[in-house]
């Protein structure tokens, strides 16, 4: 964790990532807080804003007691919501420079998949 951006939200996305690129299955128990704190060297209290983030968009479960679990539907959840913020940083902002440029919705297509690059 070297971002700029606070390091609680840094700690939602780093779980957020594990559930899309399905290290963390739905219904799995995520790390505690304690393991974040000390995996990260910061304070529990830091961890727990971050996990809370979380909860609070249904992402993850409070089991009392027992600990934090994936919700079922979280991935497609994340997915639907990366895949609007995909499209208002990109695709939108692309598409408006394109018009300015006079490039019409095929041959933007057709720019993109000349640069796309196999895995």
């Amino acid at each position: 964790m070297d971002d700029s951006r606070p390091i609680f939200i840094q700690i939602a996305e780093q779980v957020e990532n594990d559930i899309i690129d399905g290290a963390l299955a739905e219904n799995a128990q995520i790390p505690s807080i304690n393991e974040f704190a000390a995996f990260h060297r910061i304070n529990p209290a830091t961890a727990l804003k971050g996990v809370n983030r979380l909860v609070d968009t249904g992402i993850v479960v409070k089991r009392r007691g027992i600990g934090m679990f994936v919700m079922e539907g979280a991935r497609a959840r994340l997915m639907e919501q990366r895949r609007a913020e995909f499209a208002a940083q990109y695709v939108r902002p692309l598409i408006l420079e394109a018009r300015k440029l006079g490039i019409d919705v095929e041959s933007l297509a057709e720019l993109i998949r000349s640069e796309r690059t196999e895995p």
